[in-house]
């Protein structure tokens, strides 16, 4: 791979891809962003988007040296973004990724067929995502995460666990008593577990909630505590968390 490249990384992420699906692009690579003008997030916003795909930025005039290996920004393996509806957090996680090959794309809400509400959010996401990516529909993590591979994009875990909660009979109280608690907490288990022994970059995507208020039932209270617990424990795993509100994303880890 190269020591240094310089490329149009923030209109141009896919180039970048290639070059890494090539090995032309590497993890000390140090590719340095040009072509970065008035349109551009400003000072901080922009070296976090950039430092996310390994990428940094210098001042005009600014002399390189080839191989100041200590420059390379660290791409963190493992990042959580969190947000409430429409906050921009699955956006957030795909321009995580979109300067990386073969990113598998890993939809945990399926096709819920017949609902054309959904399957429009489904194809607005498929619009924006590179041509390159996969895509597929599980809520089944951990094979994935055991497995070596491309970067995975998880989007998202709160509906991750409305499957996991579903199996275990969490909505039924005598049923959740009776060992669907205790389940649940073996499957977020198993699941943490997977994600601080994976060797996979993975971005995941879940809802930030219990701001607001208070659910009016015994199951939206559970279902909203239950996230909140598998959320921290995610966290805990994760080099990066990343917390987005309207759009604009507040470094929590990293």
């Amino acid at each position: 791979s190269y020591d240094m490249v310089l490329a149009d990384v923030v209109r141009r992420p896919d180039a970048l891809a290639r070059l890494r699906a090539v090995g032309a692009v590497g993890p000390t690579t140090d590719v340095v962003a040009v072509h970065v003008d008035h349109d551009v997030p400003p000072g901080a916003e922009l070296r976090r988007q950039l430092a996310a795909a390994g990428a940094r930025t210098v001042p005009d005039g600014t002399t390189l040296a080839v191989g100041a290996y200590e420059d390379v920004p660290d791409v963190p393996r493992r990042t959580l973004v969190l947000g409430g509806a429409r906050s921009g957090k699955s956006v957030e996680a795909e321009r995580r990724l979109e300067a990386f090959p073969d990113v598998l794309y890993v939809a945990t809400g399926g096709s819920r067929g017949g609902d054309t509400e959904w399957a429009s959010r489904v194809a607005a996401h498929r619009e924006r995502r590179p041509g390159s990516w996969r895509t597929t529909e599980t809520c089944d993590l951990v094979p994935l995460l055991k497995d070596e591979g491309a970067p995975l994009l998880v989007d998202c875990l709160s509906l991750w666990l409305t499957d996991a909660m579903d199996a275990v009979g969490a909505w039924d109280d005598a049923e959740w008593a009776d060992g669907g608690e205790r389940e649940l907490r073996a499957r977020i288990r198993e699941l943490t577990e997977a994600v601080r022994e994976t060797r996979r970059t993975v971005v995941a995507v879940s809802n930030e909630v219990g701001s607001g208020i208070v659910p009016a039932t015994a199951s939206g209270r559970r279902y909203r505590d239950e996230l909140g617990r598998l959320n921290a424990a995610f966290a805990g795993e994760c080099e990066q968390v990343v917390l987005v509100v309207a759009g604009q994303a507040t470094v929590l880890r990293g």
